[in-house]
């Protein structure tokens, strides 16, 4: 089933005054995801400042990711019942408050990690309600075109994140790095006059389940950072707790229903790993370039950055290519991208470093496609009334796979589980540890291919200009 269908959806009627706002739809969701990495590079700043390990500075990054993620899950969910223009507005205001508020109370570190949750409760808003509404009031052939530039955006913002951030703190001061969001204060009007008030909704918000929920994804991020077992305990009971109350309340948070599908678990889990396979990916190149090629931050960002642009401009492309051939075809592509690249990736180590540059452009421009069409996949699979919670939880999905995968490497690499010779081009022993964890990362993105073949099968159901 598509995730529009006529009597429901008003994109008819909205799609006309929607389109004044497609700009600003774009503006709002770069600097929501921009907030996802802009404060990595400055942590060691942070620590120094307030004589914290890298635990106790983690928490700038980590609470973050814990609140955006659950954020996402709970505005889905209520743009289900109340109108996304009052929504999104509430969120922008209340992201930036948590801009001003960290800056403001820069001096004071437990401020700041209070700042970085409100930042992300009102940050998550935005993605969350961006996806909604582009499926409920746009036609098929827009949502492909705009999941397309969606997409590349955010990707551009992740990548040029720690490029702007080190930019930031290191000419101006890491507090500066707060103000970044304010901008986005500007589209608010735009919004609110462009955006339908709809009509509230029935239903209302299920509290116990979302707080079970956000427990278990709190712990699990917890868990990954600092591997305490007490932390994996009480995920798993806070889940067994969620999947309870799910199956028990009339409303729940979650309606059980959307798990029993195939294709969205299915999607969920593909989602998961090339997400985090990506996110990972991304951690470990700028330790290679400068564990192998002995590079500072700036040139670091200087490799990685023609990776981060060229996904703005492919992933327009991805876009009309999933009207033209369908979402299928367009996330074979991307996931062959990416393979390709980490195969590079890994088989390049020591050689000119701009090989390397180049292959992070493949990358980019894979994860543009998969974002793009596994995005389209997901939201024609999902019927109306499950839109907003359902790709809520898909976008948590991939926000969770950035943590938990890139710690899981993390670890690994310290383990050096993966410093023995195995890739037959790699013959300086000190890239062993690189080349064969991106080839093994390699091998997991052909993994989530074959999953995809075995789900979704080979063509689309329905291309993008079918019905809605």
């Amino acid at each position: 089933m598509h995730a529009v269908e006529s009597k429901e959806n008003p994109a008819a009627s909205a799609a006309p005054g929607m389109r004044k706002s497609v700009l600003w739809i774009y503006y709002v969701i770069f600097f929501a995801v921009l907030n996802e990495s802009v404060f990595n590079v400055s942590t060691p700043n942070i620590a120094e400042e307030f004589g914290l390990d890298a635990s106790g500075v983690s928490w700038v990054v980590t609470i973050f990711f814990i609140v955006f993620g659950m954020g996402t899950v709970i505005f889905g969910k209520l743009a289900d019942m109340h109108s996304i223009r009052r929504l999104i507005t509430i969120g922008i205001l209340v992201y930036c408050a948590g801009s001003l508020l960290g800056f403001l109370l820069q001096s004071w570190y437990p401020a700041v990690i209070l700042a970085r949750a409100v930042q992300g409760a009102g940050g998550a808003a935005i993605p969350a309600l961006v996806f909604v509404m582009v499926a409920r009031f746009f036609s098929p052939e827009e949502r492909g075109r705009m999941f397309g530039i969606i997409t590349s955006t955010a990707s551009f913002a992740v990548g040029i994140g720690p490029v702007l951030g080190g930019y930031i703190a290191g000419s101006f001061h890491w507090t500066y790095l707060f103000l970044i969001p304010l901008p986005v204060l500007v589209a608010v009007p735009a919004l609110r006059k462009h955006l339908p008030d709809e009509e509230k909704g029935e239903g209302r918000l299920d509290l116990p389940g979302a707080l079970l929920l956000g427990l278990a994804v709190s712990m699990l991020i917890l868990f990954t950072t600092n591997t305490s077992w007490i932390y994996l305990l009480l995920t798993a009971a806070a889940l067994a707790g969620f999947i309870v109350r799910i199956r028990r309340v009339r409303e729940p948070f979650v309606d059980p229903e959307l798990f029993s599908n195939p294709l969205y678990r299915s999607g969920l889990i593909i989602g998961f790993i090339i997400f985090g396979t990506v996110m990972s990916v991304m951690f470990v190149i700028p330790l290679m370039l400068n564990g192998i090629y002995r590079l500072d931050t700036s040139s670091i960002g200087l490799v990685m950055f023609p990776g981060a642009f060229s996904a703005v401009i492919f992933g327009g492309v991805a876009g009309r290519l999933t009207v033209k051939r369908g979402s299928h075809f367009v996330v074979y592509l991307g996931l062959g991208f990416i393979a390709l690249s980490l195969l590079v990736q890994s088989s390049a180590i020591g050689l000119w470093v701009w090989y390397i540059g180049a292959a992070l452009v493949l990358m980019y421009i894979g994860l543009s496609f998969v974002q793009t069409a596994l995005t389209e996949s997901v939201t024609q699979i999902l019927p109306n009334r499950q839109i907003g919670v359902g790709m809520g939880l898909f976008n948590m999905m991939s926000i969770i796979a950035g943590a938990l995968v890139t710690s899981l490497v993390a670890k690994s690499m310290e383990a050096e589980l993966f410093a023995f010779k195995l890739h037959p081009a790699i013959t300086n022993e000190q890239a062993y540890l690189y080349a064969n964890m991106i080839l093994f990362l390699s091998v997991v993105v052909m993994g989530s291919a074959v999953l995809y073949v075995l789900s979704f099968g080979k063509k689309s159901p329905q291309p993008a200009h079918g019905q809605g």
